[in-house]
Formats: structure tokens, C-alpha cells, sequence
């Protein structure tokens, strides 16, 4: 029987991606099948599908505030209080930077992305700063590669790197993130959006919440 397989599309700029990505990274019931990170710009997926922001809906705006925090103490993830600085950022420079990883260095592209998402999330570090992307990323590729990578975010190639990912997004279905591309044992696909979405997604990918913590345990 084939090992499920798990599609993540991720943008540094949202919160609940950041916590969809710490969870399938950290959580031991996410090793029993194939997972693959992608870059995409969510402006443009917003832009594409007509979304409002929700920082821009009356009462939401308090609300995903509220129950970040609540997935955050479920799972215990470490998150900044409040927001960041210039929430929300422009993230072209750390999306562009981070599709440039997953063409050329794919096997550090977990690392970068737990390195970005610490620098934005945890830290609350200005992301929209090509040069708070570099720094982040030195950690990952040392000083001068990381501004190698960063410097490379003005070339067509690379925009168009980002631009296909999110293409790739849309035509999976997604309309915000994160948003989750599922193909279980039997080759079935289906697309889940949103972390509390989580319970959904490992009874499709045929997971046992057991083994996933108290966080899995309790969910519908």
C-alpha cells in the first residue's frame, strides 16, 4: 500500500500557516507519510479568488487573533504576542527566496521555512526586509549564501518560480491558507483549508490520532 502523501501550501505572512507547518513538521503522526512545503504569495491567491483580508472584516480581525493563540496553546507552538512588526508584511522577498530554496536546495527548505517562520512569528522580526530574510536564513546557509538567495529575488526566473507556485495553489483549489493537498493510501486526493481543518485531514491521509498527542486526541 503507497504511504499518503501531504502537499502544504505555506506564505510566512500567515499565522495559521505558520501553525499548520509546526505541527506537520514537529508532530510524530505526520512521519507516516511524504509531506512537501510550497512557497506561494497569498496576496495573489486573495487577489485571484476576490478575498477580503480578514484583518479587514469586522470582528474577525479580533477573532483570528483570539483563536491563533487558541491553536497555539493546543499544540503548544511558540507564537508572538499581538503581531509583528508591520503585520501584515509584504512577503515577496522571503516567498521568492524560499522558491528559490525549493528548486535549488529542497532539502533545506524545512530548515528555512522554521527559520523564517521563528524570525516573523516567534521573534516578531520585520519579514517584509530583504535584509531580515537573509539574516533569518543564515542560519540555514551561513551569511553569504543566505544573501546570495536573497539577492537573487529581482530575477525574472526567480519571480516566476513563485508566480507558478501559486498558480499551483489555485488550481489545487486553494482560496487562503494553509491549505492542504491530501492523497491517502488508496491514491484519492482532496484538499483541506485551514487548521481546524487538522482532524479532517489525518482521517483522510488514514493517520491515527493517537499517535499525534493530546492536540489530535480530542479533535473532531
Amino acid at each position: 500500500m503507497a504511504r499518503p502523501k501531504l502537499t502544504l501550501y505555506l506564505d510566512i505572512v500567515s499565522p495559521f500557516a505558520y501553525i499548520a507547518f509546526y505541527v506537520v513538521q514537529n508532530n510524530p503522526i505526520f512521519k507516516r507519510c511524504d509531506v512537501t512545503y510550497v512557497p506561494i504569495f497569498l496576496g495573489g491567491v486573495m487577489q485571484a479568488c476576490g478575498n477580503t483580508p480578514p484583518i479587514k472584516i469586522r470582528n474577525k480581525d479580533k477573532w483570528i487573533g483570539a483563536e491563533r493563540d487558541r491553536w497555539a496553546v493546543r499544540f503548544s507552538i511558540p507564537i508572538f504576542a499581538g503581531v509583528p512588526e508591520g503585520f501584515p508584511a509584504n512577503t515577496l522577498a522571503s516567498g521568492r527566496t524560499l522558491a528559490l530554496i525549493e528548486r535549488d536546495h529542497p532539502s533545506q527548505l524545512p530548515a528555512a521555512y522554521s527559520a523564517l517562520f521563528k524570525t516573523y512569528w516567534v521573534d516578531g522580526s520585520p519579514v517584509q526586509k530583504p535584509e531580515v530574510v537573509a539574516s533569518s536564513l543564515a542560519s540555514v546557509f551561513g551569511k553569504a549564501e543566505a544573501e546570495k538567495l536573497v539577492a537573487r529575488t529581482s530575477e525574472a526566473e526567480v519571480k516566476k518560480l513563485l508566480n507558478g507556485n501559486t498558480e499551483l495553489a489555485l488550481q489545487s483549489g486553494a482560496f487562503g491558507l494553509p491549505w492542504f493537498e491530501c492523497t491517502n493510501s488508496e491514491g484519492v486526493k482532496e484538499g483541506f483549508w485551514g487548521v481546524d481543518h487538522f482532524g479532517q485531514v489525518v482521517e483522510f491521509l488514514g493517520l491515527d490520532k493517537r499517535e499525534g498527542g493530546e492536540g489530535f486526541r480530542s479533535m473532531l
